[in-house]
């Protein structure tokens, strides 16, 4: 069976996305794994996560990468965690912050076993609670709120690092049910712009997800 590289840590094979397994003999969410040439691969379910969504619907800007840090809102069970795990390896880290304490105990039984996995029990609207995390390449956010692009900006004007980028899963029907999904992405879009982010590109992530887009953006250089 072919393996063929889409980003760094990210692959195709045959018709499915995979990441190479962090862990070698762990799953995660009943998910399938295949072993080839000796590496173990975990197969990326695009119904379970929006990243391997916007990949299978012609993602070209993936900035996350070995040694990547990353700030991620919205974590819950870690089936998106695990695979950017796989991906940002030993010398990465994932912030992971999430709001439900049921769902938390999940993911700290994740992060036993996944050193790069540092769980945050919080709130995202409230990043002071959470002072301490680093300043990081990339802010993902995937939080079903209406107010979902001003909590992410929130986090990036204290986290992100100049000229890094932000993944915003937007869920329209969140945001605004009387609007149609083109309408709401273009005021989110305009929202960010507004705000100093230069938007890289945006994915409609239809059949997988619906009325869902991945928004890309960078946050733009500042000149004194």
């Amino acid at each position: 069976m072919k393996v063929e590289k889409i980003f760094e840590g990210v692959f195709r094979i045959g018709k499915h996305i995979a990441t190479r397994n962090l862990v070698p003999g762990k799953k995660v969410y009943g998910e399938k794994t295949v072993v080839i040439d000796g590496a173990e691969y975990r197969i990326w379910e695009p119904e379970r996560s929006k990243v391997c969504a916007a990949i299978l619907n012609g993602l070209r800007c993936f900035p996350i990468r070995e040694g990547s840090k990353v700030l991620y809102l919205g974590a819950a069970t870690g089936t998106t965690c695990s695979h950017l795990s796989d991906i940002v390896k030993h010398k990465g880290v994932i912030y992971s912050v999430e709001f439900s304490p049921r769902v938390f105990r999940e993911f700290v039984v994740l992060a036993e076993s996944r050193r790069n996995l540092i769980p945050i029990l919080a709130d995202a609207r409230k990043p002071a609670d959470y002072f301490w995390v680093e300043s990081v390449d990339v802010v993902y956010c995937d939080i079903a709120q209406p107010d979902e692009v001003n909590i992410a900006m929130r986090n990036a004007d204290e986290f992100l690092k100049e000229g890094g980028y932000m993944m915003i899963a937007i869920k329209s029907r969140s945001i605004d049910v009387t609007k149609e999904p083109k309408e709401i992405y273009a005021l989110e879009r305009k929202k960010l712009t507004e705000h100093g982010f230069e938007t890289v590109e945006l994915v409609e992530l239809d059949p997988y997800e619906r009325d869902h887009a991945m928004i890309v953006v960078r946050k733009r250089a500042t000149h004194s």
